[in-house]
Parts: structure tokens; C-alpha cells; sequence
């Protein structure tokens, strides 16, 4: 029993332990008075919406001005959201970029009855969208791996994370629905 109990610590301890160089993928001011946190799986269509119609009215009114940022961390709900988080993960210097791709154009890349099918057609739309990203390399690396299902686990421990898209403003939960107006209200009495 000691064993096993040893076992998983270790487990979580290299998880954490070896996600010290995978960035966060953030927009705005890193001193922003205001922390945005979204939980998001790249294969679920409420949280392509969020980015859709929610996102950019945050981005003009709240990151651009200095007031907030947002950080993107990973839920994936499925295999093909694992992969695709590890692809937008990858190349950091693009990687907010790739990450509003793929909501984007959600409909493009995620079709396929099989992993290895969706896998093809994410690998076909990453390359039709110019992003020079080394696919097998990026699908395979295990420190990106851990570091998103790590984002998981915290989400779940920390803020019972159990859908999404869930919005953490300030290390608290978002209860409301998700929509701007909710939002701006929220953020409002935090400035």
C-alpha cells in the first residue's frame, strides 16, 4: 500500500517538476489587476463561441487597456483536444495565435471517426493556416502532455472544474452565465 501511495506522489511530483519551461499561453498585461482564467477544451463548440463572441469584446475593453489579462489552460475533454492543445502549446511565440485558429475554425479540423483521423485533419489545417510546427514532435512530447493534463487536474482540485468553458476572475469561480454582459458586470466592480 506504501508503495503505491509513493508511486502517485512521485507521478504528480514529475508532473509538476517537469512542466518548469511550458509557458502559459496569456494576453495582457502580466500586472493587470485583473486575472482572467479560462478553462477550455479546443474540441468543445460553447468554448469556440466564447472566443466567437465573448473573447474579443473582453480582449478591446479589458486586455488591450491594461486592466486585465487572461490566461488559456487546458481542459481537453477528448484525445483530439489533447492533441490540439499540445500543437497550440507547442511553438510559444505563436501560440496564442494557433490557439484562436483552431476555435476559429473548429468546424475545419475536427471531423474523423478515429484519433488518427482527426490527428490527420489537424495536422492539414495547421499547415493550410502557414504554421511552420513540427506536428509528430509536438503530438509526441511528453513535458507539453503532462503540463496540459496537469492544467486539468489543478482546475479540478482547485476550482472544481468540471466543464467548459469555466471562467476563474481572481482565483473565484464564475457562476453566472457565460456572456458578456455577466462578465463586464463582474469585472466592473473589480476596477
Amino acid at each position: 500500500m506504501k508503495k503505491k501511495i509513493i508511486t502517485v506522489i512521485l507521478f504528480f511530483m514529475s508532473i509538476t517538476c517537469v512542466n518548469a519551461d511550458v509557458k502559459r499561453i496569456v494576453s495582457g498585461n502580466e500586472n493587470a489587476k485583473i486575472t482572467i482564467i479560462a478553462y477550455e477544451s479546443l474540441t468543445c463548440s460553447h468554448c469556440a463561441d466564447f472566443h466567437k463572441d465573448v473573447y474579443p469584446k473582453l480582449k478591446k475593453e479589458y486586455i488591450d487597456t491594461g486592466l486585465a489579462k487572461i490566461e488559456f489552460r487546458h481542459f481537453p475533454l477528448d484525445v483530439a483536444a489533447l492533441n490540439a492543445s499540445k500543437i497550440a502549446q507547442c511553438k510559444e511565440d505563436e501560440s496564442l495565435e494557433i490557439l484562436k485558429s483552431l476555435y476559429k475554425n473548429q468546424q475545419a479540423w475536427v471531423k474523423g471517426n478515429t484519433v488518427e483521423a482527426i490527428n490527420s485533419n489537424l495536422k492539414k489545417f495547421i499547415e493550410k493556416e502557414g504554421f511552420k510546427v513540427n506536428f509528430e514532435k509536438c503530438i509526441n512530447n511528453k513535458e507539453i502532455e503532462n503540463f496540459i493534463l496537469n492544467d486539468r487536474i489543478e482546475g479540478s482540485k482547485n476550482f472544481k472544474v468540471n466543464a467548459t468553458p469555466t471562467i476563474i476572475i481572481n482565483n473565484k469561480k464564475f457562476e453566472k452565465s457565460l456572456n458578456y454582459k455577466n462578465l463586464k458586470k463582474t469585472l466592473e466592480k473589480l476596477i
